[in-house]
């Protein structure tokens, strides 16, 4: 997909790009340049991690989306062996 960059060195990432990514208003992005490319990732949560009845407990601090059923469903078919 091609689209441009502005005066202000603003690219706009297509919509089916971003919502591929699950990308939205206000998202954290990291922006990297590598090999001559451009590349995006979605930042990684800041967490706070805590123990509870001896198994820890990862809690993020930042606000993320809620996750579907179909994409828990996705990630859980896509790991499986």
């Amino acid at each position: 997909m091609r689209t441009t960059i502005d005066s202000a060195g603003r690219i706009v990432v297509p919509k089916a790009v971003r919502e591929a990514m699950g990308l939205e208003a206000g998202r954290a992005i990291d922006v990297v340049y590598v090999d001559g490319r451009i590349e995006i990732e979605l930042a990684p949560a800041e967490v706070a991690v805590a123990i509870e009845g001896g198994l820890p407990l990862v809690t993020p601090t930042d606000d993320l989306p809620q996750l579907t059923d179909d994409q828990v469903r996705d990630t859980l078919d896509s790991t499986r062996r």
